[in-house]
């Protein structure tokens, strides 16, 4: 009887340890999973936001960190250095294949996805939901969500029809997520994206993205610079070489400087300390 029990015992642990396999196998095989988040803790210095990663969190390993909470600024890696990535499609791309955009208010349904909790600078009666059209690096129209106050949501669908039009290209466009806000750094976050309800970098007020009054643009292609050496995202270094014009960056004059000029919004890397390269605000911080 001892010996048929033991031998049972045996059956169910195998067979437990078989089904935990599977599961392994599916989860890490599943294209859906959720992806990392980028950059240092949840935190961008000065005007940066934290955007969902686009990578899948297999190849995306956790930076050493820094004392500061950001991850150790490493080489880019060969893959990186020209980087052309359209992210996984999340809504339906326009079906026109045309510039197609919507603002609606805040539902209940959707402000557990944000990063608005109590005493963040705005209510979410005055945030606006946008969905619009975005030229991917792969020569092909995607749809993109985000945040914005309701004050700037015009202007902003606006400036996205000017990058639409010239098709410059958007890796991924994206709602900062509550997890985002704590993640661990990985250095290679690009998502584009504006409302982020966090305190500026080493301050206690609030940055321009908690009410939804700042948007960064293409965050690997335009990295923030600072004295200390820190570069966000960690791994997009060779991006500091502004000299070697790559698709994605954002440049004195161009498209993208000239729309968000239209609508009366400072360029980040018009700052004296940090550059800000992909970092536009209507507050001029």
């Amino acid at each position: 009887m001892a010996e048929r029990e033991a031998g049972s015992r045996v059956v169910a642990v195998v067979l437990a340890v078989a089904v935990l396999v599977v599961v392994l196998i599916v989860a890490l095989d599943d294209p859906a999973a959720p992806t990392s988040a980028p950059t240092s803790a949840g935190v961008v210095a000065e005007g940066g936001t934290t955007t969902a990663e686009t990578t899948s969190p297999t190849s995306d390993p956790v930076l050493p960190r820094r004392p500061d909470g950001f991850g150790e600024v490493l080489p880019t890696p060969p893959e990186l250095v020209d980087r052309r990535r359209t992210a996984p499609d999340v809504l339906p791309p326009p079906a026109s294949g045309e510039y197609e955009a919507s603002i609606a208010p805040i539902s209940a349904e959707l402000l557990p996805r944000t990063t608005w909790r109590p005493g963040c600078p705005v209510p979410p009666e005055r945030l606006r939901y946008l969905r619009m059209s975005f030229w991917g690096f792969d020569d092909r129209p995607h749809t993109g969500e985000m945040i914005v106050h309701e004050d700037v949501a015009e202007p902003v669908v606006g400036v996205f029809r000017t990058l639409f039009a010239a098709r410059f290209p958007i890796e991924a466009m994206r709602l900062a997520k509550p997890e985002d806000l704590t993640a661990l750094p990985t250095g290679r976050g690009n998502g584009t994206a504006a409302f982020a309800c966090r305190a500026a970098t080493g301050q206690t007020r609030f940055s321009a993205h908690a009410s939804g009054l700042a948007i960064d643009v293409n965050p690997f292609q335009n990295p923030l610079e600072r004295r200390d050496g820190l570069v966000v995202p960690e791994l997009a270094s060779a991006y500091t070489d502004r000299s070697w014009r790559r698709p994605g960056m954002i440049v004195e004059g161009d498209v993208v400087t000239e729309a968000f000029a239209a609508i009366g919004w400072t360029w980040g890397a018009t700052f004296s300390a940090p550059k800000d390269t992909m970092h536009f605000s209507r507050t001029g911080t």
